[in-house]
């Protein structure tokens, strides 16, 4: 079977990826967290994880249908490291959700035509409707991470960035979007794993592309440029919730939680939508640097 970028992720396991990390995918089990500084050992346990989604699938039912009847509109933005588990997350949410109400927002780099654009007009196009709930799989906050570590924004672009985002999401807190900020974190050698996974599944090597390669090499660039986003855009009216990815059972049911929560839809199941697991998900504090 033919690996795409001819095996690239392989020979950067093979040639640059730090010793630790290669320790750490050489000693992990099957069920073991390979990143060595995610507070459990191993993964949640499938019975458990299944009883706990299970539960909340009919709480994000309910959720939907008091959108609908009150004409909410939810935006949730998943934003984080490459291969954390937003994709994956992003089908949790929507699993059971009617498609006409709750839809994903993944778009492609700029058009020309969008390009010479304000930077946030395409993605106020996608802004939900009354009684509508948008999921953003990237979004604006391209423009404080991933762009200026590739070099697709210049340093003039990201401070205009900085100096009109928390005016634009205030705007839209205060016109009554309810707005969700999850960023999803994920050790560096869980994230390797996961790209060696991909490389060797025809079904899932589509996920890769070259800035997923490229940017095995950037992760202190990566990291610098989180730090700033984080001390930059944690507001009071638009605040991030970081979810620890390694684990992609609790980092589910977590993120889940963490919007239901804050959504106040009648007959909620207060024993479903506990709380947070405060190793799991939390403010930027939560956020490990290395």
């Amino acid at each position: 079977m033919d690996k795409p970028f001819d095996g690239a992720i392989s020979r950067f396991y093979e040639e640059e990826a730090p010793e630790e990390v290669r320790e750490a995918l050489r000693n992990a089990g099957k069920d073991d967290i390979s990143s060595p500084r995610f507070p459990y050992p191993s993964r949640w346990k499938r019975k458990e994880y299944e009883a706990a989604m299970d539960a909340l699938q009919v709480e994000l039912v309910k959720m939907q249908a008091w959108v609908k009847a009150t004409g909410q509109r939810v935006v949730v933005i998943f934003e984080g490291r490459d291969a954390a588990g937003k994709g994956g997350t992003i089908g949790r949410f929507r699993e059971n959700l009617n498609p006409r109400g709750a839809r994903v927002v993944a778009l492609a780099k700029p058009s020309e035509i969008e390009a010479g654009q304000w930077y946030f007009q395409r993605y106020v196009r996608e802004l939900p409707t009354a009684g509508e709930i948008v999921f953003f799989d990237r979004s604006w906050y391209n423009r404080a991470v991933v762009e200026p570590v590739f070099g697709f924004a210049d340093a003039e672009q990201v401070a205009h960035f900085y100096a009109q985002v928390e005016d634009f999401e205030r705007m839209l807190c205060e016109d009554g979007i309810l707005l969700f900020k999850l960023w999803f974190n994920v050790g560096r050698a869980t994230q390797l794993e996961r790209f060696l996974k991909r490389e060797n599944d025809p079904l899932k090597q589509w996920k890769l592309s070259w800035v997923d390669i490229e940017g095995l090499r950037k992760w202190d660039a990566y990291t610098d440029r989180i730090a700033t986003m984080f001390e930059r855009t944690h507001f009071k009216h638009a605040p991030w919730t970081v979810i620890r990815g390694d684990d992609k059972r609790r980092a589910r049911v977590n993120a889940i939680r963490s919007v239901l929560a804050r959504l106040d839809y009648p007959d909620r199941d207060t024993a479903a939508v506990c709380e947070l697991d405060p190793k799991i998900a939390g403010g930027p504090d939560l956020w490990p640097r290395d």
